[in-house]
C-alpha cells in the first residue's frame, strides 16, 4: 500500500464507521429480546463489559471544514479509534508541525489536500500506542516522528510504520515535529538536485522560515559556501548568526541588485518558493552551470481568503523557457514537491537517516519559533502568513489550560479596543485635518480682506473729491 493512499483510506474507514453506527445498534440489542428476565437483569452488565473500546473511543482533531480564512479551521471531538491495518501503526500525537503548504492548503491552493471536510497536517511526534500486523520495526511506546499527505492534526493518527522515524536521545518532540518536512525538502534540493560543493553560493528566500533555516544550516555543512538569504530587516541578526553569510531586506531593496553587487557573475543554487516573476529573475541570476529549484508558489497567497488577483499576476508571469535556452546558457531547472514523494518510501528513508545522523552530529537543530495550542491554530496560522516568525510554528495536542482559555476572551477584546482605539486615533486625525483646512481657509481668506479694505480706503477719497 502506497504511503499516499493509507491517510486517505484510514480516513474513509473512520468515516464510514461513524455514519455505520445506528445500524449496528439494533444488532446489539437483538440478544437482549430472547433471554428470560432472570438473564435480562444481568444483561446491563454484560452490555457495559462489551462495549468495544473503538466506539468509547474520542479524541480532538483540527478539521479543514471549508476554504477561506483562519476560522475555516475547526477544533472537533472525533469518536471511534481508528482501525489498523497491515503495516500501519497508531500514534499518541505530541506535537505538529505547521508548514506554508497547510496555509495554501487552507485557502483550496494546494492538490494534495483532499476536498473538506478534511484534517491537515503533514507531520507530527508523539507516541506509538498500538502496531498493525507485518509491523517489525516499531513497537508500542517507540518515539516517532510522522510523515503523510494529511491527517496529522490530531491527537491520534494513523500511519504507515515506514512513514515514522524514530526520535534520536534528547531531541523534544516540539523539534521532532518540526524536522521532517522542511529538512528533507532543504536537504533534497541542496544535495539531490544542488549537488552543493565547497566554494559555491546559494540563494535563499524567506530565510528565516523553516526551510530557509534548514537551508542554511545544511549549507554550513559544506565547507566555504556563501549564504545569501532574504528576510526583513528584523530578522537579519539571527539569520546572520544561523550562517547567512548576505541577508537582503527584500522589503526595501531590489535582492536582485544586492546580489549583484557582491556576485556580479550570478550564484551557483537558488531556492525559490515564491514563483511568477521571482522565478525569472532567479533563472537570470545563475550562473553557468547554475541550477535553479523551484518548489512553490508562495506569491499566491496574499491576505486570510483566496486573491483572485494574487492568482492570476502569478499564473500570468509563471515562468517557462525552451530547452534550446536551456542549452545555450548551460543552466538547469528542478521543481521539487515532496508531497508527490510519499510513495518512494526508501529514498525518503535514506535522507531522513542522513539527517538524523547530521542532528546527532550537532550540525542541524531545528529552530522552534513558537508552541500553540489545537485551539490557538488561527493565531498560529497568522503568524505564519503574515511572515512573523524566524523558524517552525508548532501546534501542541497538550488541552489548553483553562486559566489560558479564559484569557483569549479578554485577548480579543484587547484586539476589539485596539480597533476602536485606532479608529479613534483615525478620526481624530481626520477632524485634525478638517481644523487644519479651515485654519487654512482662514488665513486665505485673510488677505483678501486686507485687499477689501485696502480698495475701500482708495474709493473713500474718490468719493469726497466728488
Amino acid at each position: 500500500m502506497s504511503g499516499e493512499d493509507a491517510p486517505a483510506e484510514q480516513q474513509n474507514a473512520v468515516d464510514q464507521k461513524q455514519e455505520t453506527k445506528p445500524a449496528e445498534e439494533p444488532k446489539a440489542e437483538e440478544p437482549k429480546t430472547e433471554p428470560a428476565p432472570a438473564a435480562a437483569e444481568a444483561s446491563p452488565a454484560a452490555t457495559t463489559e462489551k462495549v468495544p473500546e473503538e466506539d468509547t473511543f474520542t479524541y480532538r482533531a483540527l478539521v479543514l471544514t471549508g476554504y477561506g480564512g483562519y476560522d475555516k479551521v475547526k477544533l472537533q471531538v472525533k469518536k471511534g479509534k481508528p482501525v489498523l491495518k497491515a503495516g500501519e501503526v497508531l500514534v499518541r500525537v505530541k506535537a505538529c508541525g505547521l508548514n506554508f503548504a497547510d496555509l495554501m492548503a487552507r485557502q483550496g491552493l494546494y492538490d494534495r489536500l483532499p476536498s473538506p471536510p478534511v484534517t491537515p497536517g503533514m507531520e507530527c511526534s508523539g507516541v506509538v500506542e498500538a502496531v498493525g500486523e507485518e509491523v517489525t520495526d516499531r513497537k508500542v511506546g517507540d518515539k516517532v516522528m510522522a510523515l503523510s499527505r494529511f491527517g496529522l492534526w490530531q491527537e491520534v493518527a494513523v500511519v504507515p510504520a515506514t512513514h515514522t522515524f524514530l526520535i534520536p536521545e534528547g531531541m523534544s518532540f516540539e523539534e521532532a515535529a518540526a524536522l521532517p518536512v522542511n529538512y528533507i525538502t532543504a536537504y533534497m534540493m541542496l544535495f539531490d538536485f544542488g549537488n552543493l560543493r565547497p566554494n559555491q553560493s546559494v540563494l535563499v528566500h524567506a530565510a528565516a522560515g523553516g526551510v530557509g533555516i534548514a537551508a542554511t544550516q545544511l549549507c554550513n555543512t559544506v565547507k566555504d559556501v556563501t549564504v545569501f538569504g532574504t528576510a526583513s530587516a528584523s530578522k537579519h541578526e539571527t539569520i546572520s548568526q544561523g550562517g547567512v553569510t548576505h541577508p537582503i531586506d527584500y522589503r526595501t531593496k531590489d535582492y536582485v541588485e544586492e546580489v549583484r553587487k557582491i556576485s556580479p557573475k550570478g550564484l551557483d543554487i537558488i531556492l525559490d518558493p515564491l514563483g511568477g516573476s521571482d522565478t525569472h529573475k532567479a533563472y537570470n541570476m545563475l550562473k553557468p552551470m547554475g541550477k535553479l529549484i523551484t518548489y512553490g508558489a508562495a506569491n499566491m497567497l496574499a491576505g486570510q481568503k483566496k486573491n483572485l488577483i494574487a492568482v492570476a499576476k502569478n499564473w500570468y508571469h509563471q515562468f517557462s523557457i525552451h530547452t534550446l535556452s536551456l542549452i545555450q546558457g548551460n543552466k538547469s531547472v528542478c521543481g521539487f514537491h515532496l508531497g508527490y514523494l510519499d510513495g518512494e518510501t526508501e529514498l525518503i528513508t535514506q535522507v531522513m537517516n542522513t539527517i538524523l545522523d547530521l542532528y546527532k552530529q550537532g550540525k542541524v537543530k531545528p529552530h522552534i519559533d513558537s508552541t500553540w495550542h489545537l485551539e490557538q491554530v488561527g493565531d498560529a496560522m497568522r503568524k505564519m502568513q503574515e511572515r512573523n516568525n524566524i523558524g517552525k510554528v508548532i501546534l501542541t495536542t497538550e488541552p489548553m489550560p483553562e486559566e489560558e482559555k479564559k484569557e483569549e476572551p479578554k485577548k480579543e477584546d484587547k484586539k476589539d479596543d485596539k480597533k476602536k482605539d485606532d479608529k479613534k486615533k483615525d478620526d481624530k486625525k481626520k477632524d485634525d485635518g478638517k481644523k487644519e483646512e479651515k485654519k487654512d481657509d482662514k488665513k486665505k481668506e485673510e488677505p483678501k480682506k486686507e485687499e477689501k479694505k485696502e480698495e475701500e480706503k482708495k474709493e473713500e477719497p474718490s468719493k469726497e473729491e466728488k
